[in-house]
């Protein structure tokens, strides 16, 4: 024991549980996506499975319904989060932390039990959204029995979910902002418009290179909402690559194959994650 072994002792605790629970699993999961069940046990197979994955027309229906999620809702949540943001950081508006509180009350929100009022309020006989329809003399929808109302219905719950969390960190960085840089642009005669796009909107690009990796990052792994409100249907309409994964996985207890999977996703989101940062100029 040793000035210098004592802050080895305290870190080992933590060290020992990141060895175990993190670093064992990752690559006790990387051997077995070159493996396949045999009987009682696991035998060897190569590259197998990621030749099955990249023939796998299933593989790519979840991919391409997880990467046009991930197109529309992500733009439209991160819009509507600056927006509210930008709201609640002006002087004009009253009762500011109760509207933030509500805002971001849906991110705290248990996802079963956000999903489970998803799935009765878009109830196609008895929901609250057919009912409000009906009033107005359009015929009820089947949000979640349609394949493309069902992924409407997708993206609304994950954009009512994260919006406010997302709002959050914008309304962060406006607060980051300086006020003489509005000052000054006002006194050169800058309405409101160009001050947010000049000032605001520049001011706040890491947030939003942050914001938008860390939802491409949550989108592609998907797999609360689709999972309880859909089960990935209609006709695999809603189906998403971690939906499709655990049910390889815990379904059809082809851990070799769900192992391949997750390492493909992982190497998309990396993939996507550097391109993201790249092409915002992070480097500079």
């Amino acid at each position: 024991m040793t000035p210098k072994t004592v802050p080895y002792l305290f870190i080992l605790p933590a060290v020992t549980f990141f060895l175990i629970f993190t670093v064992y699993p990752v690559l006790s999961s990387l051997l077995l996506s070159f493996q396949t069940r045999a009987g009682s046990g696991y035998e060897f197979v190569g590259l197998d499975n990621y030749i099955r994955l990249f023939q796998d027309t299933l593989f790519y229906k979840a991919l391409g319904n997880t990467f046009l999620i991930l197109l529309i809702q992500v733009p439209i949540q991160l819009f509507l989060a600056v927006v509210i943001a930008v709201a609640l950081n002006s002087q004009l508006v009253k009762m500011k932390s109760f509207f933030r509180i509500a805002f971001f009350m849906p991110a705290i929100t248990a996802l079963v039990a956000s999903s489970i009022i998803f799935m009765i309020i878009l109830d196609e006989n008895y929901g609250l959204a057919n009912y409000v329809l009906s009033l107005f003399g359009i015929e009820a929808i089947a949000w979640l029995s349609d394949p493309f109302w069902a992924k409407v219905a997708l993206m609304a719950a994950i954009t009512w979910r994260w919006t406010g969390y997302n709002m959050v960190i914008f309304l962060a960085g406006l607060q980051n902002i300086p006020g003489s840089l509005y000052e000054a642009a006002e006194m050169d005669g800058a309405g409101k418009v160009r001050q947010f796009f000049y000032i605001t909107v520049p001011q706040l690009k890491p947030i939003f290179l942050f914001t938008f990796v860390l939802s491409t990052i949550g989108t592609l792994q998907l797999f609360d909402e689709p999972y309880i409100l859909t089960q990935g249907g209609p006709n695999n309409a809603t189906l998403t690559i971690t939906l499709y994964l655990y049910q390889n996985g815990f379904r059809y207890f082809d851990f070799g194959y769900a192992s391949a999977i997750a390492y493909v996703l992982v190497l998309i989101i990396g993939v996507l994650s550097w391109a993201q940062m790249k092409w915002a100029g992070e480097d500079k």
